[in-house]
């Protein structure tokens, strides 16, 4: 499997972890900076699971 992330897809990963970070925020209300850590490494955890997810159905 080869895997080439470029500047578009880290721009996404960005964009999508920022996005998974506030409706994570808005639906849970973390009180605590470690509630707000958690969310922040699952929000990028899945937004770079789904460029990943979606650089394999293309290629």
């Amino acid at each position: 499997m080869n895997l080439h992330l470029h500047n578009a897809d880290v721009v996404t990963i960005i964009a999508l972890a920022l996005l998974c970070s506030l409706l994570l925020a808005l639906r849970f209300r973390p009180a605590t900076w470690k509630g707000i850590v958690v969310e922040a490494l699952a929000a990028n955890a899945a937004a770079i699971t789904a460029v990943i997810a979606f650089e394999m159905l293309v290629a």
